[in-house]
């Protein structure tokens, strides 16, 4: 934790991700309303600077502070990437961790359980599916998972799933900002069911030290998000006027070639403006020794998304079809293969999917737990799962048992309305 005076304010920063400010003064008042009801006594405490002192043994003291700074940061600690209110999933708030895309677990039918432990980012990609970053005009609150909690439920599915599993660490976000990272990586490398972990990432929080530390924790592969080697129109992708694809190049380089891990560059093209980028991506990443174990390249195909951004520019949204003819013309061009990817290629395979405890078209009963990520969105709990409502946080409270009408139930990815 980090503390510090800010424009007459304590600024507190807390796992280098949740911000919140409070007055001196009145931060002051309610150390000594605690202490003193604990103490049953009144006790005076004194603040000068960023340092409390109060006449009581230091445990007590420790104790207060820990308490009083966890609860304000839940009430009033904001993501200090985007900005927005941040809400920490434990076990005591009894949410659960299947049922939503930005939190939490997705399993898809596969032996790959898609790990997501926060939300939130860094960067403000042009094309974002999810409409990410300082910029949403869409998401207005992040989530982040209790690394203790987020393993419990990950036993549960991996119990279910069997032997063999990837667990690949994702979300919408950025999963290196998540500070538990290593301790989660050692975690799920170290699970009995699981054989590889792998990560997706803008590689912009990436240091080597960071890189060291979470191969050692067991990572078996980068997939790493990198769109133009040109500076100027990097920055233009990325959407952020101080991204540094040099760093990012660095980082991929030292993966490639200092580290046990592996690397796979994952370019995405928007037609027309980073074609010509894409091939010299190619190229860097054949040279650099990109796809030890697996492929040196994913590339992908921009697609539209409801909430997600749509660059000005782009005339047109590529059919798959007309895409993957592109790719085998890059595979003949530039004889590196594969760049049509298919699920054999990293040991994907079916497997029976999680239970659903309701479907499509059912009416459920459910408790409101918490505001959504979407602006509007209320989520709410029944049967260990949990279901978005959207448009609904104007006539609902946390805390109001409501019916529900189940709209979407695929791979266990709940969404409904009130009836």
């Amino acid at each position: 934790m980090k503390v510090e005076r800010h424009s007459g304010y304590l600024r507190f920063r807390l796992y280098g991700l949740i911000e919140f400010e409070v007055d001196p003064e009145e931060f002051r008042r309610m150390v000594t309303a605690v202490i003193s009801k604990r103490e049953r006594r009144t006790v005076p405490v004194t603040l000068q600077g960023t340092r409390v002192a109060a006449p009581v043994p230091r445990e007590v003291l420790v104790g207060v502070l820990t308490d009083l700074i966890s609860r304000l940061a839940g009430e009033s600690g904001k993501n200090a990437y985007t900005g927005r209110r941040v809400y920490y999933i434990t076990e005591t708030t009894g949410i659960p961790l299947i049922g939503h895309t930005a939190f939490g677990l997705i399993d898809r039918g596969t032996n790959v359980i898609q790990v997501r432990p926060l939300s939130g980012c860094n960067l403000c990609c042009i094309y974002c599916s999810v409409d990410e970053g300082p910029i949403s005009r869409t998401r207005s609150r992040d989530f982040m998972v209790d690394p203790d909690y987020l393993m419990e439920w990950f036993d549960r599915v991996a119990e279910f799933k069997g032997q063999g599993l990837e667990a690949h660490l994702d979300g919408q976000g950025e999963p290196t900002l998540y500070p538990f990272l290593p301790d989660v990586v050692q975690a799920l490398k170290e699970h009995p069911h699981v054989d590889i972990v792998s990560i997706q990432t803008n590689a912009v929080p990436l240091s080597e030290d960071l890189v060291d530390e979470l191969v050692e924790a067991g990572i078996d592969r980068f997939n790493v998000s990198v769109n133009s080697l040109d500076p100027k129109k990097a920055r233009a992708m990325a959407g952020r006027k101080d991204y540094d694809v040099e760093h990012v190049k660095r980082v991929v380089e030292y993966i490639a070639q200092e580290t046990e891990a592996d690397v796979l560059v994952a370019p995405l093209w928007l037609p027309g403006y980073n074609d010509d980028d894409i091939v010299e991506i190619i190229g860097w990443a054949a040279k650099i020794g990109a796809g030890k174990r697996w492929p040196p390249l994913g590339i992908q195909n921009y697609l539209e998304y409801r909430f997600g951004r749509r660059p000005k520019f782009l005339r047109r949204v590529i059919p798959m079809k007309e895409f993957y003819r592109w790719l085998r013309e890059l595979e003949s061009r530039t004889e590196v293969r594969p760049l049509v990817l298919k699920p054999e290629h990293f040991g994907t395979e079916p497997r029976k999917s999680l239970p659903k405890p309701f479907r499509r078209g059912d009416v459920i009963r459910a408790e409101i737990v918490l505001e959504g990520r979407l602006r509007g969105e209320m989520i709410a709990r029944a049967a260990d799962r949990v279901i978005a409502i959207p448009d609904s946080a104007k006539i609902l409270n946390v805390g109001d048992r409501v019916r529900v009408k189940v709209t979407r139930d695929k791979h266990n990815i709940f969404v409904g309305i009130l009836v």
